[in-house]
């Protein structure tokens, strides 16, 4: 099959539902739906099986054997989706985490429809839509994906929201897990490195759903940031986008989606 989409999750019975029937209601069916639960405290466990058994109805498109979901400990998000890694089927990954949905029904047949298109492909990418908690839409991210994504793309930031990058499985990395808060930038680094094709579809791919750091953990994400940067980058190139990036960042305005 090919693209497994994946969903991280952990005590999350209100967001889930939203994420799951983005997946579930896609035009496309090529794909496998994997579920990796961080053995959730709440209801979680019971909505997934919920589905399971809408799966097994015929309700969506397709079969039991492309839903499959684990529900056991884990050493937070970056640990589940290295699971998700291990466990994947299809020939690419998609991660479409709690909270998050695809952006639309046809969108699944947009990114197979790509990959069909390039056969060297090993990303295919897009825009993203940042949605608040109770779905409002915000806009587009401030970081808009170029045209045309290289790793150097990434001295300005992750340019490309990780829910709207979907990667060829067999060269996706395994996330470091002594990085905590943006293991995904490093991940994507060295996906970079890889590639053979990385392809753009001009358009929307996700809903982002965005949770807000605190102060403290956003200086700390920042921090981490800058240590993978000068890691993949060297040091002069690093400071010199941060130099950039601050003088840009307050002239950067949110685009509307209507």
């Amino acid at each position: 099959m090919k693209v497994s989409v994946v969903t991280v999750t952990y005590n999350a019975e209100k967001a889930l539902p939203k994420t799951m029937l983005s997946v579930l209601n896609q035009s496309c069916y090529d794909f496998e739906y994997l579920i990796i639960d961080g053995n959730s405290t709440d209801d979680t466990n019971s909505i997934i099986q919920e589905f399971e058994n809408r799966v097994q109805k015929g309700e969506f498109g397709i079969s039991s054997e492309q839903y499959r979901w684990i529900s056991e400990p884990d050493q937070g998000l970056y640990d589940a989706m290295n699971k998700a890694i291990g466990l994947a089927k299809g020939d690419f990954i998609w991660f479409i985490n709690a909270g998050d949905k695809i952006f639309s029904s046809e969108t699944l047949q947009q990114v197979v429809d790509a990959i069909e298109q390039n056969p060297n492909v090993d990303v295919v990418y897009g825009q993203t839509v940042i949605i608040g908690q109770d779905d409002e839409v915000l806009g587009e991210r401030h970081r808009v994906a170029p045209a045309n994504l290289t790793k150097k793309s990434l001295l300005d930031g992750l340019v490309v929201c990780h829910q709207s990058v979907i990667v060829r499985r067999s060269i996706a990395p395994q996330y470091d897990l002594s990085y905590k808060l943006t293991a995904d930038y490093d991940w994507m680094c060295r996906v970079l490195d890889v590639s053979r094709k990385n392809v753009y579809i001009d358009g929307y791919l996700s809903k982002f759903q965005t949770a807000g750091l605190s102060t403290k953990r956003r200086k700390q994400s920042l921090k981490e940031r800058f240590v993978i940067m000068k890691r993949h980058f060297g040091l002069l190139p690093t400071l010199w986008s941060h130099v950039c990036i601050l003088i840009k960042y307050p002239f950067v305005t949110r685009k509307r989606v209507y």
